[in-house]
């Protein structure tokens, strides 16, 4: 017996000028009742996902969508049904948002919709509307350059760090951090740290970003105690570059990966890269928020997007250009 095809639905990630993320609670009456969801609803047929978007939140909320981009495409299993989720986040809308259905609505900032329940496919969904669109990678360095390459990321906007200091001396490492820190802090930027960095367990930065070996070595994902990360929230990244990486990532339970490489770098000139369609396929595959890595600038974020991907992740980039 053929398997029934998933019911398409096409969900909003509806962000206001305050960066609040638009939440609704579902009736008891309907299928996940009494859990929080994110707006949307069925793809009729002969509609496309984003004409199907834009008429379920005119119907369900009074709004007209302006601007949207795929942020992510979630297939999960439920006992009773399978759905695949078309996830576009709405940067611009016109129109005040009510609900027409009777369902209550809350606007919440992204870092706390992890206070609310939701159906296990929409997982996926709430690490995606918490993440930016760039993930800068510091490298090692001198540490007054590492101060500085830090600042002109903090300066730039960018709220996504990782610190791939390998090389990096355990004095100098702390030193580093010593100021690092309260910088972050201070411009609510998360830092996470490199699996191969001296004792990263032992540093309490906002989580750790797990080296392609590291990845594989798990078993299951990395708990905040185990790792020594006494702040909330922490969250679990790592580096792939196959499909058996990814898929092994998403079993784990990372919250998102990095892709790599997409195009020719000056980093890994050795290495072969996976092209657009490939990166396209693979990030189809998969049920997590994917950044695309290597030979990329700001300039490739739409296409990033269009192809399924959460954003850019980058060395040099984000140092040589404005976002």
């Amino acid at each position: 017996m053929n398997k029934p095809s998933p019911l398409q639905v096409a969900v909003g990630v509806v962000k206001n000028t305050q960066g609040e993320v638009l939440i609704s609670l579902r009736s008891q009456s309907l299928h996940q009742g009494g859990l929080w969801e994110f707006p949307g609803g069925k793809v009729e047929p002969a509609e496309t996902v984003e004409q199907a978007l834009r008429r379920e939140l005119k119907e369900e909320l009074g709004i007209t969508v302006i601007s949207a981009h795929s942020l992510l495409t979630i297939k999960h299993d439920y006992p009773d049904i399978s759905v695949q989720l078309h996830v576009y986040e709405v940067t611009e809308f016109l129109g005040g948002a009510k609900s027409h259905v009777n369902q209550p609505l809350k606007w919440v900032k992204p870092v706390e919709l992890t206070r609310y329940t939701f159906p296990a496919a929409n997982q996926s969904i709430v690490m995606a509307a918490q993440l930016p669109n760039y993930y800068a990678i510091l490298n090692d360095a001198e540490n007054a350059l590492l101060e500085s390459r830090l600042r002109l990321l903090v300066d730039r906007g960018v709220k996504l760090i990782q610190l791939r200091l390998k090389s990096i001396s355990e004095p100098d490492l702390h030193e580093f951090l010593r100021w690092a820190k309260p910088l972050c802090q201070q411009h609510k930027v998360m830092l996470l740290v490199n699996s191969a960095v001296i004792n990263a367990q032992a540093i309490a930065v906002n989580g750790i970003h797990l080296t392609s070996r590291d990845l594989m070595a798990m078993t299951q994902r990395p708990q905040g105690k185990e790792l020594g990360f006494n702040e909330a929230p922490y969250w679990v990244s790592a580096s792939c570059h196959t499909l058996t990486e990814l898929k092994h990532a998403e079993a784990v339970g990372v919250d998102f990966v990095v892709l790599s490489p997409i195009l020719p770098t000056e980093t890994h000139p050795e290495a072969e890269p996976l092209g657009w369609q490939t990166f396209a396929e693979l990030v189809s595959q998969v049920n997590l928020p994917v950044y695309a890595l290597g030979g990329l600038s700001s300039h490739h974020l739409e296409q990033t997007q269009l192809l399924g991907g959460q954003g850019i992740a980058g060395i040099r980039a984000f140092l040589n250009e404005r976002l």
